[in-house]
């Protein structure tokens, strides 16, 4: 079961047109999932929206998600996984980006930067820069890419690109609204719009998986949820499935 937290990261590839349908979250916000493998329930996933202050000497909103195996897996793959990112409040850019895997025996720590003029994200490990990467204006990384695209009005047959970036490389995503659908998850029924990211700049296992797929489930709503993520890649089958959701600070739940 590797990169458990990639599941969580899945859902940062669907993003939107320059639009805005206004800003959904706010601190306050969590979103709780469940992580199967095949049939095995393999791990959870939180994303969260948190209070934050200054960052890199700008204003910022900031971004959480975590990723933990349950204890089943942990006898054999444990995985405990953070990810952090911080944007502007008008959610155009990003600012700073974290990342911290622990899975098994593979761990990997490290931080991107991104220039305030906007064209250029450093990315440092311990505290040495470790690369630099060219990027467009309004940029973002990959965790803050799912906000971004909940800022957007979605409709069947839209299709969405916008610049991302790990500090490594910087690619264009893509990805089309395909159908609207009706799905149950254990936190509910939803009226939802199913997505499908392009999955062939992606890296990872769906570098490895000539084949792979990917589906997102998002809310048909004005909260724009993730609801539910399916993927088809050379180990198997992963999904994931919102149990639970806890609205902004000043936003009733709708």
């Amino acid at each position: 079961m590797k990169r458990i937290l990639a599941l969580t990261v899945l859902l940062v590839l669907v993003w939107g047109a320059p639009a805005r349908a206004g800003i959904p979250f706010g601190p306050g916000e969590k979103l709780s999932y469940n992580i199967y493998w095949t049939f095995i329930l393999a791990g959870s996933a939180t994303l969260e929206t948190l209070e934050s202050g200054p960052v890199e000497g700008r204003q910022a909103l900031h971004f959480r998600a975590l990723a933990k195996s349950t204890p089943f897996v942990d006898t054999f793959y444990k995985v405990r996984d953070s990810i952090e990112s911080y944007v502007d409040p008008a959610v155009t850019h990003a600012i700073l980006y974290r990342k911290d895997q622990s899975e098994g025996d593979y761990v990997r720590n490290y931080v991107v930067r991104f220039d305030k003029n906007g064209n250029v994200a450093y990315r440092y490990s311990k505290g040495a820069l470790k690369s630099a990467v060219v990027i467009p204006n309004g940029t973002f990384d990959p965790l803050s890419m799912l906000f971004l695209f909940r800022t957007k009005p979605l409709s069947v047959g839209y299709d969405f690109y916008a610049p991302v970036t790990d500090g490594e490389k910087s690619i264009t995503g893509k990805a089309r609204v395909v159908r609207r659908e009706k799905i149950s998850t254990p936190a509910g029924e939803f009226d939802t719009l199913l997505v499908e990211p392009d999955v062939r700049d992606i890296g990872g296992v769906f570098r490895k998986s000539p084949n792979a797929t990917l589906q997102v489930w998002i809310t048909n709503d004005a909260r724009r949820i993730p609801v539910r993520v399916k993927s088809k890649v050379v180990v198997g089958h992963f999904s994931m499935e919102l149990t639970g959701y806890e609205p902004p600070k000043n936003k009733a739940a709708q």
